[in-house]
Formats: structure tokens, C-alpha cells, sequence
């Protein structure tokens, strides 16, 4: 993240009122920016792993000229309350939800690769568009599944240094990891934090450049891409620390992680609790992959091959919805996706998994006539939120609301004008420019 003045750094200080406090100062002090009618509804923020706290992500994505932003972070909604605070203080609408691993070993889909890099039987979801009263419910869901995962955490950083025993290269998970996180203000604890610490550990023997580059090909045996070698080698990249930890992630992460079992619940127990406090579960579609954008997977084949049979599943089970990021795919694959989704009635959402510092927060396939759609799904997220958080039985999915307005073509176009009225009647009542 290029931060200029100490007070745009100051929007990651460790207090978050002192956050607020420094966001609500910049955009006093700054013009709004054009907006151009970009959307992205999976930011993630340093309560998983992120360049960024909840205000600098709202003020980063304000200033790419976003017009909405919605946070999801790993096994956490630590940040959400601090988003939507923000959200209010840019005069940005924005959304609520949490990623989480789910186990399908008791689903057709036992043994297969599903979503997920690292481990088969396991499937990548979210809870989307999360009312702003049940923010305590999903801490009570999600703290014993924090608590479960760093004990396989704790394993991963043991088997990470039998690794790195021949390199004097050491980590402590509670002196390296843990203060890398937001743990003790509800964040998670992933295996990015594990590999933020080693690539410090690494950064600091060997420096930035050359010698770091050689050291993970020459003695981790980790074959590099042409576009990381280049930024690995260059001792000037400003986004050093995330290179390498995509390298690593791609190539080391395989060597030590250890399986997750006990903090994933099983799927439907998921669905059960994601309608229970009115919000929206969806699948997170990864689709097999070439070459990665971020440099964080390697080539590899997930979904692709059973997605009819998938989402067919999917859909019997409780999933309302289909989150994708255009800019990881083919079009082929993408339109694969967009028929899917409409023959399954299933609601898709769009938003670029937002955890580098090189990232934009804008997706420029957006702006392509066949994923308007998707732009539009985010006001209708806004519009489902907004109605959930003062009554569960109005959000989109309710047994109510599919009672008066069966499919979901119906009720789309309906919550994206209440998305879009709530924004216009909140942005006239606080004197925010539209």
C-alpha cells in the first residue's frame, strides 16, 4: 500500500477509533473523487490478512472511485462494525459478510478438489449481505472456529520448521504470528500471517532482491514464475513483502500445511446458520486455474469438471447465491457460470479478493455489458441488507419475501431499487454529494 502522509498511515494505527478518527479528517480535507460506477464486495482487511484496517479500505476503494465496498474476511466479522462506521464517515454505502471453510466430506463431492488449493473434501464459502444485528451471532458462530484453527496453526509453524532447521530460520507462532494479527479483537489467524512472518524472517537474513530470490529457488527448491522472479529480484518493489509471500504460498505452503478439520463445519450446517440470521449463503466459484493474477495458486484443476453436477447439488441443499471474481477466469468459464447460475436460480455476486498491496479495488471487467449485472447485484446486496438489518423476515431469501415474490427475477430488480433509495435517501439526510 502506498501510504504519502502520516496521516493516510495513521488509518491502519492499532486503535480503532484513531482510525475513524484519521479517515473521518481525509475526507474532510479531500474532494470527492469521480466515481465510476464500480462495485466490489470482497475486500479483506488486516481482522484476516490485508495491507489494509476497515477505514483505509473504505478510503482506498473511495479514492479508486468505488461507490460501493463490501468487507469479508476469513472466520471473522471483527472489521464489520468498523466498515460499516466508515462506510457512513466516506458517505459510501457498503455490505457485511465472512468467508469460511466448510467440509463436503458428507456430499457427493468427498475426495474431489473443490475450491480450495490445499486440501480436497473442503470448499471455500460465504455469508453475504449479514444484517447489522446478528454481528454478535456470527462472532458466537465464528470465535470457537478462530480458537480450533490455531491449534492446527500452532502445528503448521512446527512442521514449518522442521523445514527450515538446515537455514537457522526459527519462528515462535506467539512472538512472529500472532502480532501480526487481529486475534484479541475477533480477527483470524490464516496461513498467510504464517508465511507474512517467515517471509520477514527471510527478508531480514537476506534483504530484498537477488539473494532473497536465489534463496527460494537455490534451497527451497521453489520454481518461480517469469513476473515473480522479476519482482523478487527487484530490490526496489514497493509491494516486496506480498510477492514473496504469494511465492511462498504457491510453492512452501503444500510442505507443512496440515489439514483442517474440527473449525470447519460441515456445509449444512453452515446454510442453517447463514438463513437462521438473514443473510445470504453463496459458493465461492474458483474454476480451474492457468496462470494465478495474484501469484498465490498454481496451475490447477478445482470445479471445472463436475460444475453442472455441483451447483445442481448446491442448489437442493440452501445455497441462494454465487460469488465469482471475472478478472481469475476466462470468459468461457464465466459464461459457463452466468448459465449455470440463471438455470439454478441462484443470485450472483461479484467482488475481487482484495489481500495484496498490488491489487486495485477495481475490476475492469465490470465494465464489459455482459457483467453489468453483477454491478447491479451489489445494490440489490445493499437493498437486502438494509432491509434484514431492520427486519429478518424482509431480507431477499426470507420465506416471506420468496412468498410474495417467487422467483428470483422478481426480487431483484425490487432490492436493487430499495439498494439504491436507501443510498439516495442516507447520502441527502448526511449532505453527501450523489
Amino acid at each position: 500500500m502506498n501510504t504519502t502522509t502520516p496521516l493516510e498511515q495513521t488509518l491502519n494505527h492499532p486503535d480503532r477509533e484513531a482510525r475513524l478518527q484519521a479517515l473521518q479528517t481525509l475526507v474532510a480535507s479531500q474532494p470527492r473523487p469521480e466515481q465510476g460506477g464500480w462495485v466490489n464486495n470482497h475486500i479483506h482487511t488486516c481482522y484476516s490478512f490485508s495491507p489494509y484496517s476497515p477505514s483505509a479500505a473504505v478510503f482506498y476503494a473511495r479514492r479508486e472511485g468505488l461507490s460501493t465496498a463490501g468487507i469479508m474476511d476469513h472466520d471473522s466479522v471483527g472489521g464489520c462494525a468498523e466498515f460499516t462506521r466508515a462506510g457512513a464517515i466516506a458517505g459510501m454505502p457498503v455490505t457485511a459478510g465472512f468467508e469460511l471453510r466448510v467440509r463436503m466430506d458428507n456430499t457427493p463431492f468427498r475426495g474431489r478438489t473443490i475450491n480450495n488449493p490445499d486440501q480436497q473434501s473442503i470448499a471455500y464459502v460465504a455469508a453475504h449481505g449479514i444484517p447489522r444485528s446478528q454481528y454478535a451471532a456470527c462472532e458466537a458462530f465464528l470465535a470457537p472456529r478462530r480458537e480450533l484453527r490455531n491449534v492446527r496453526n500452532r502445528r503448521m509453524v512446527e512442521r514449518l520448521n522442521g523445514l527450515l532447521g538446515g537455514f537457522e530460520i526459527a519462528l515462535d507462532f506467539d512472538r512472529d504470528i500472532l502480532p501480526l494479527s487481529r486475534y484479541d479483537d475477533g480477527g483470524s489467524v490464516t496461513e498467510r500471517h504464517i508465511l507474512c512472518g517467515l517471509s520477514r524472517a527471510i527478508m531480514e537474513k537476506y534483504g530484498y532482491g537477488e539473494k532473497t530470490a536465489a534463496f527460494l529457488q537455490d534451497q527451497l527448491g521453489l520454481t518461480l514464475s517469469g513476473k515473480l522472479q522479476a519482482y523478487l529480484q527487484d530490490g526496489e518493489n514497493p509491494h516486496y513483502l506480498y510477492d514473496l509471500i504469494g511465492a511462498l504460498k504457491s510453492g512452501l505452503l503444500p510442505r507443512f500445511y496440515v489439514d483442517a478439520t474440527d473449525e470447519c463445519p460441515d456445509v449444512r450446517e453452515f446454510i442453517r446458520f447463514v438463513g437462521g440470521i438473514g443473510a445470504i449463503a453463496a459458493y465461492a466459484y474458483l474454476g480451474d486455474v492457468t496462470d494465478s493474477p495474484t501469484g498465490d495458486k498454481k496451475a490447477q484443476a478445482f470445479e471445472d469438471s463436475y460444475l453442472e453436477e455441483l451447483f445442481g447439488y448446491l442448489k437442493r441443499i440452501g445455497f441462494h447465491a454465487v460469488t465469482y471474481m471475472p478478472s481469475r477466469n476466462t470468459m468461457g468459464q464465466l459464461r459457463r457460470v452466468m448459465a449455470l447460475c440463471d438455470t439454478h436460480e441462484l443470485f450472483q455476486i461479484s467482488g475481487e479478493d482484495i489481500n495484496t498491496s498490488r491489487q486495485s479495488f477495481i475490476c475492469p471487467t465490470l465494465a464489459q455489458p455482459a457483467f453489468r449485472h453483477l454491478v447491479a447485484a451489489t445494490w440489490v446486496l445493499i437493498g437486502h441488507e438494509a432491509a434484514a438489518s431492520r427486519r429478518i423476515e424482509d431480507g431477499m431469501f426470507s420465506e416471506e419475501s420468496v412468498r410474495k415474490y417467487p422467483s428470483l427475477a422478481q426480487r431483484i430488480p425490487i432490492f436493487e431499487a430499495a439498494g439504491r433509495s436507501a443510498a439516495a435517501d442516507w447520502r441527502s439526510a448526511n449532505g453527501v454529494p450523489k
